[in-house]
């Protein structure tokens, strides 16, 4: 073959090859010119102007910034629903956000039957485990449920006063919710009885941090009344409620609106309570006050379904007659009436008979009168001991078996309804008993009406005047945490607490002391206290540190073995550094050996004193849950030179 040939042959392979690469690059930019109109055209049309496109072949390169991260979204998406999404490369910036605003902070606690449950978002900076174990010091047995969220930004400088506020609040109600947030508190509750609510809003008003709204809805459960007892009379003083009783506050004032048109000025009030017999009771009521004042002197008593209706000596028998079987008429099927005109006995039939019980402020009980048999005295003795738990019983009855049979009934029925206060003077008679005097019971008049109608019958007649003070009211006159600080300081400044030498272990008499401020601190209820442990400036300062963090936890150890709240009490150890005396005498160290307690308010903060090295607070915690009385490690073991140790505190 021509050579000649050969290279025509070799061109012509050549000048396909390249109108293939030609070819190649112009389909190439074909499909890259399309992509990117296609993937530009999509952007525009949902908005995405800010988007740019650069297409490297099939790469689908997206950049530009995106005002937010749905916005980049948005891009992305677009532009995988153009080309295939692999071929899509995210270079797109996101815009930071300026001036964004700092999320509100709150938290919820629920309490229940099932434990405790934390709903609600924190700051990163709070202690959250901490938060926890604090908790779980109030209720060891509470199972806690943690569904809190926390936020990187800055707590509120109220945050911390709000968290310690609900902490306080739990160590006194069972089953509650607590919302806080940096301005505002709402504590919703359940309690007991409606005393112990009054004693828990007491308290938590009381807690309240300066500068929080605080938000109250506690409740109590109306009380079981048994039996359902009203009392109302008209008699020389005008018309008046011994007892008032109603199953709703809609009862109640319609109770108490017939009594004002029977004449009555005074202010009174119904309980409400469980146990009515039938939902017409207010209507029933309302009947009967109405008769006795048509009456013009008498009494009516419900007890339960049973009403009993006295008419004073002198009422005319046909008005009498009129106005009783009106009312028996009118009143609803499920009530029974007995009604009684009193006639005016013969002064023979029982000659002065009466027996009369004093109880004076001091608690001293003197009983005078007659009783029918020895025995009768010894039991009537007996049940006021007991009743009244004192020994001060002044036993001044004489025997006289002309007494009626259920006259010893009477007498203790009388001393049950003395019980109720706190000085005061019951007289009984075979047909009255009268009761007057001072109490720190709120319902006392209610509660002795119930009584004496429930064991004297519905028809007996009793007089019931007794005024509530509330100087004798235990909730009322709680100490403040400031009196009881002066109390457990008198009884510390008396007698020492002492330990025995060189350990954290309290001595006998230390012990008996422990026994006196428990009695007291259970008293104060929640205190928010710390105790501070001191020593001389004998021996090493590290050890002197560690012997009074050790000697101020067991004496925290203790109060909690004897049942003190001590969910707010702290154990602080301030070693050598807070002497109260000269270090350089005998006298001075033994004043500087020390326990302190002190109350803690809102502007105290934090204790203050020496830090605690982290193991050794984690080692006197252990010894608190083992038990109060364990020794702490002795501080001197290898001070030889330290003579603190071996004296007593």
């Amino acid at each position: 073959m021509r050579l000649s040939s050969l290279f025509a042959i070799l061109g012509v392979f050549v000048a396909a090859a390249l109108i293939s690469l030609v070819s190649a690059r112009f389909a190439v930019a074909v499909i890259e010119e399309t992509s990117k109109t296609s993937v530009l055209n999509a952007l525009d049309d949902r908005g995405l102007i800010w988007a740019e496109i650069d297409i490297d072949g099939l790469q689908v390169y997206l950049s530009g910034t995106a005002p937010s991260e749905a916005a980049r979204f948005r891009a992305l998406s677009t532009a995988g629903s153009v080309v295939e999404a692999t071929r899509v490369i995210d270079q797109m910036l996101v815009e930071e956000r300026q001036n964004i605003a700092i999320p509100k902070f709150s938290m919820e606690i629920l309490r229940n039957d099932g434990g405790l449950s934390l709903i609600g978002l924190i700051p990163v900076s709070m202690d959250r485990e901490a938060f926890v174990s604090e908790l779980r010091q109030i209720n060891q047995n509470e199972e806690i449920s943690d569904f809190l969220e926390a936020a990187n930004y800055p707590a509120p400088e109220t945050w911390n006063d709000a968290i310690t506020y609900a902490v306080r609040s739990l160590t006194f109600l069972d089953s509650a919710k607590i919302s806080v947030n940096p301005e505002r508190i709402a504590v919703t509750a359940i309690t007991a009885s409606q005393n112990e609510k009054a004693s828990v809003e007491q308290q938590l008003a009381r807690l309240t941090p300066d500068g929080f709204g605080l938000s109250l809805d506690i409740s109590a459960p109306r009380p079981v009344i048994t039996p359902f007892t009203l009392r109302f009379l008209i008699d020389e003083n005008g018309p008046r409620f011994d007892a008032c009783s109603a199953d709703t506050k809609t009862a109640g004032d319609t109770i108490l609106a017939a009594a004002k048109v029977a004449g009555m000025t005074a202010e009174a009030n119904c309980i409400i309570g469980l146990g009515v017999p039938t939902p017409r009771w207010s209507e029933a009521v309302a009947m009967s006050v109405a008769a006795v004042s048509e009456l013009g002197q008498g009494t009516v008593t419900f007890s339960d379904a049973d009403i009993s209706i006295l008419a004073v000596e002198g009422t005319e028998q046909a008005l009498f007659d009129d106005v009783i079987g009106g009312l028996e008429n009118d009143l609803p099927d499920v009530f029974s009436l007995k009604a009684v005109l009193l006639e005016t006995q013969d002064a023979q039939d029982i000659e002065n008979l009466e027996f009369t019980a004093t109880l004076s402020p001091e608690g001293l009980l003197q009983l005078s009168g007659r009783l029918a048999t020895p025995v009768d005295r010894t039991t009537v003795d007996s049940f006021a001991m007991a009743r009244f738990r004192t020994d001060g019983v002044d036993m001044r009855a004489r025997v006289d078996d002309g007494v009626p049979d259920d006259w010893t009934y009477r007498v203790i029925t009388g001393l049950d309804a003395l019980s109720h206060l706190s000085n005061g003077i019951v007289s009984i008679t075979p047909d009255s008993v009268a009761i007057s005097g001072a109490t720190g019971e709120a319902d006392a008049n209610t509660n002795i009406a119930a009584l004496l109608a429930d064991k004297l019958g519905d028809s007996a007649q009793y007089d019931i005047k007794v005024r509530y003070q509330e100087a004798l009211d235990p909730v009322a006159t709680a100490p403040t945490p400031e009196e009881c600080e002066a109390q457990i300081n008198a009884i510390k400044d008396a007698r020492k607490i002492t330990f025995e030498p060189g350990s954290a272990r309290l001595d006998v008499t230390g012990k008996q002391i422990m026994d006196d401020i428990a009695e007291i601190l259970r008293e104060c209820g929640a205190l928010t206290m710390e105790i501070g442990g001191h020593t001389d400036s004998q021996g090493r300062e590290t050890m002197n540190q560690q012997l009074s963090q050790s000697r101020a936890q067991t004496v925290l150890n203790e109060l909690r073995m004897r049942r003190v709240l001590t969910g707010e009490i702290t154990a602080v150890g301030y070693g050598e550094s807070e002497p109260i005396a000269d270090n350089d005498t005998e006298e001075g160290r033994e004043a500087n050996r020390r326990i302190e307690f002190k109350v803690l308010h809102e502007e105290d903060g934090a204790p203050e004193g020496d830090e605690v090295d982290p193991e050794l607070a984690a080692a006197d915690q252990d010894t608190s849950e083992t038990a109060a009385e364990t020794d702490a490690e002795d501080p001197q073991a290898d001070d030889g030179d330290s003579e603190s140790a071996n004296e007593q505190n």
